[in-house]
């Protein structure tokens, strides 16, 4: 059987230490907030410049439009005026 036996500096020491973590961990804390806030700010400046870039205009869309097949307003007024039942 191994008995530990602490000196009163030792004591004295361990003491000081456990009053010492309190304010350390709440440093940590503080500085987790500064950094997670610090990588939010650089996500929004980095959304907002591809967006002012043009990284999320349509660019598919205006290449498949010509496929599909729509009147104009123009085109749908004429129909009606020539007396062509089918709109």
């Amino acid at each position: 059987m191994t008995k530990v036996i602490l000196l009163p500096d030792a004591c004295h020491l361990l003491c000081s230490l456990k009053e010492l973590t309190l304010p350390i961990d709440m440093g940590i804390i503080y500085m987790m907030i500064a950094v997670s806030l610090l990588l939010a700010i650089v996500f929004l400046v980095s959304f907002i410049w591809a967006t002012k870039d043009g990284q999320f205009d349509d660019d598919y869309a205006p290449a498949v439009r010509i496929l599909f097949d729509e009147e104009t307003k123009q085109e749908k007024d004429k129909k009606q005026i020539d007396g062509n039942p089918e709109v």
